[in-house]
């Protein structure tokens, strides 16, 4: 590494780095935002090489991207989780069969509406869906792929071409 400003971590090979060496990487991105070529900008900041002041600026940008990225989805689970928390109330709420406006009777109780229950059942199960796969949590799925005869025989034909040169 080309940077003075990087310190070796805990002995291992590996570098951090320090806050003078992303006070000038974030210097870096902001000149190349105004339009100045790598070159200049490594010989304004003492870039050793016009690629330092690219990679610089590269890692400015990942940053950035990753940082935000995590912003995204830490509100989109906070959102999930007020969801899951009011389909969970209907869940738990009891829920009675009304017809034209009158709670409909079952050997003089109120008949039990399941309807509700069963929407909230649902419903939670889509918000645990929409989780798993912001969180990365689902295994990829397998996909059958599937081709005509007719591109089939032609498949092979190519590799066997491909096979005898």
């Amino acid at each position: 590494m080309d940077d003075p400003q990087a310190r070796p971590h805990g002995g291992d090979g590996q570098f951090v780095r320090s806050l003078t060496t992303a006070q000038r990487a974030a210097q870096a991105a902001e000149l190349r935002s105004k339009g100045w070529t790598y070159p200049r900008i490594a010989a304004e900041l003492g870039y050793g090489h016009r690629a330092d002041a690219y990679n610089a600026v590269k890692k400015v940008l990942e940053d950035t991207v990753r940082e935000a990225g995590e912003n995204v989805r830490a509100l989109e689970l906070e959102r999930l989780d007020r969801l899951e928390a009011a389909a969970n109330e209907v869940l738990e709420r009891e829920h009675v069969t009304v017809s034209n406006g009158r709670v409909i009777d079952l050997n003089g109780a109120p008949l039990p509406d399941d309807g509700p229950v069963l929407a909230a059942i649902d419903r939670l199960l889509k918000i645990q869906e929409r989780r798993a796969r912001l969180l990365g949590l689902d295994a990829p799925t397998k996909q059958a792929i599937s081709i005509s005869p007719e591109r089939a025989a032609a498949l092979e034909q190519l590799v066997e071409e491909l096979g005898e040169q």
